[in-house]
């Protein structure tokens, strides 16, 4: 058998998501017809890979016009050095910016090629898969106490096991409501589920602090929440690591954070439990692999953050085989970029486990018809 040592990469388009964009629970709340979610395809003349990315179509695009001089000609064999590549000579455009973001959704599609071209799944080439098949949890809004009952029920009724809310009103009106929220939601889910709980202190003018959080990370450990998510604004790292070291509810965060230089100082100062790097915008999975492995050196569970897209959820799954102790996924619930956009679709088990696609690359193929819709644009190039 020839041994192939070189792919070149031939061309990169990016096609922006919108027309069914679901809520985000923003103070600046998201509309259907908004784009947060990008995806990428960096096409060779033996297929295309398929990338992700956590940022507007015009931020993506405009980065792609400085990225794709760097990325064309290039061999799409080897993610890990031509991601590198796009770094190092891009320094001075937004380190940690759009233009990584960019290079994350690149990065994803060159491994979803070189698994192809190997005929491996993604997980092996990035050291092997401890798993066949991971826990998802459903990622839902919070909404005022008495309608957490009917978010919740239905998705449980789909089978899940495992359930995170946030965002909403939470941390925005009284403890008593943070208190009625979380009640309510463990008497939905059961004793039996597992809860987590997300604040969402990124968001535009996030007023808790870190006496707010304490009490609240209190109160949330009365009712058996797995982890408090995002408790704190994402810079306040002092006040993370007092928080950590103070509250009884397991503290996550991690998911604005990008290049696992950005990610160092709080791995090694103990911010978190748990690290939630975003494959759609950290560098990719190369990047993202490093921080997972600079967490496990640190005492730091990694679960990825994956509010995105079904080429997300997959790139999620692939590094979740790819590590011991990585054993859930983040699954938004109702978004058609993630349920549509697969051609196969998603599927939970009996047990309320996702299989781990064990097909080359990421182990998907996206329904194009969809990508057309979602994107209002040509796909005809990817129909080879």
């Amino acid at each position: 058998m020839q041994k192939q040592t070189h792919l070149k990469i031939e061309a990169v388009h990016a096609y922006g998501l919108r027309g069914r964009t679901p809520e985000g629970g923003w103070s600046n709340e998201l509309r259907p017809d908004d784009c947060v979610h990008t995806i990428i395809a960096v096409l060779t003349a033996h297929g295309v890979g398929w990338g992700s990315v956590f940022t507007s179509e015009s931020l993506v695009k405009a980065s792609l016009e400085i990225l794709r001089p760097l990325l064309i000609g290039e061999n799409a064999l080897e993610p890990e050095r031509v991601s590198e590549k796009l770094h190092q000579h891009t320094f001075w455009l937004g380190r940690g910016g759009a233009i990584t973001h960019a290079i994350s959704g690149i990065d994803i599609a060159l491994w979803d090629l070189l698994g192809k071209a190997c005929g491996q799944p993604v997980g092996r080439l990035l050291g092997g898969r401890y798993r066949e098949r991971v826990r998802p949890y459903a990622s839902l809004l919070m909404r005022e106490p008495e309608r957490m009952a009917e978010e919740l029920l239905p998705v449980k009724a789909q089978g899940f096991r495992a359930f995170k809310i946030g965002w909403g009103p939470f941390g925005r009106k009284s403890h008593a409501v943070d208190e009625a929220i979380a009640r309510a939601a463990r008497e939905a889910v059961g004793e039996d589920s597992l809860l987590m709980v997300d604040a969402g202190g990124s968001d535009a003018y996030w007023p808790g602090g870190y006496k707010w959080a304490l009490r609240t990370a209190e109160m949330l450990a009365d009712y058996d929440v797995y982890w408090f998510e995002e408790p704190l604004h994402p810079d306040a790292l002092e006040d993370y690591v007092a928080l950590r070291r103070a509250a009884r509810v397991t503290i996550a965060g991690g998911e604005v954070l990008t290049r696992r230089q950005s990610f160092a100082p709080w791995l090694t100062a103990g911010a978190f439990d748990i690290v939630q790097p975003d494959v759609t915008k950290c560098g990719g999975l190369s990047e993202q692999r490093r921080v997972a492995q600079m967490a496990i050196d640190n005492g730091v569970r990694f679960i990825p953050h994956g509010w995105n897209t079904t080429v997300g959820l997959a790139s999620d799954l692939q590094i979740a085989s790819a590590f011991a102790g990585t054993d859930m996924v983040e699954y938004l619930t109702g978004s058609p970029f993630i349920d549509g956009l697969c051609a196969d679709g998603w599927h939970l088990d009996a047990d309320g486990m996702l299989a781990i696609p064990d097909g080359p690359g990421l182990g998907i193929d996206l329904n194009l018809d969809a990508l057309a819709e979602f994107s209002r644009a040509d796909v005809s190039e990817l129909r080879r």
